[in-house]
């Protein structure tokens, strides 16, 4: 967003953090507004999530942003870390020639959609040897990310489908993007705020409905992280089975 800043205008990024909660709804958990992302700014960022009560993470979906990562396994150490696969396929593409996209494509999607990670591993392989000599990058990338990748194959497919995308808040950004397309910029950081803040109010009564799939990823849930579940969420979990 184009925000003037003494005296100047310049660009700052607005970043937003959303969580899907135990009763499977989604809520924005913040907004913060940096010229400059890096591990110093994440570790602020996910250390105020914890202050102000956010006691717990099973799952952290994020895209490729230089030390957000590890500021949250700082924070929150018991937490997973998955790379979004959609940031990294858009990553990969972008070096393909449009006439090869459709089959690079369909070969990456062999790999993220393997049911183990010792599959996904081999179709990796069989991509590296098809792909390497014309676009050698694609396979280094993915190598190199590989932990960050591999956490959804522990889970079932209920799990993954909410996980290893961060759709949702790409969303939410394309919603945010028709609100603020009219203003050419705003005088100070409060008024963008203000005017997200708003328009976030309004997006969020739409979310009266849990995430798809999620009684049966609760379920799963309640298997994997049992001894992390909050008990109401256990009791009133029981009560429905």
């Amino acid at each position: 967003m184009k925000i003037r800043d003494q005296g100047r205008v310049s660009n700052k990024a607005i970043y937003f953090a959303i969580g899907v909660n135990m009763q499977g709804r989604k809520e924005v958990l913040g907004m913060w507004v940096s010229e400059n992302e890096g591990a110093k700014f994440w570790l602020s960022v996910v250390t105020e999530l914890k202050n102000r009560g956010v006691k717990d993470i099973f799952i952290a979906c994020v895209d490729g942003l230089k030390g957000f990562p590890e500021a949250i396994e700082a924070v929150y150490p018991k937490t997973e870390v998955q790379l979004c696969l959609v940031h990294l396929v858009r990553y990969s593409l972008a070096f393909v020639s449009f006439k090869d996209r459709k089959d690079v494509a369909a070969d990456l999607k062999a790999i993220y959609r393997a049911a183990t990670e010792q599959e996904a591993a081999r179709q990796l392989e069989a991509f590296a040897e098809r792909w390497n000599d014309r676009y050698p990058l694609i396979a280094k990338s993915w190598r190199s990310n590989w932990a960050r990748l591999i956490p959804m194959f522990s889970y079932p497919e209920e799990i993954r489908r909410a996980i290893y995308t961060t759709n949702v808040i790409e969303s939410l950004n394309m919603t945010l993007r028709k609100t603020i397309k009219t203003r050419a910029s705003f005088p100070h950081d409060d008024a963008a705020f203000k005017l997200l803040y708003l328009a976030l109010q309004n997006i969020q009564k739409k979310w009266t409905m849990p995430i798809p799939n999620w009684s049966r990823a609760l379920n799963a849930f309640v298997i994997i992280f049992e001894d992390r579940v909050p008990l109401g969420t256990l009791n009133s979990f029981t009560q429905n089975i």
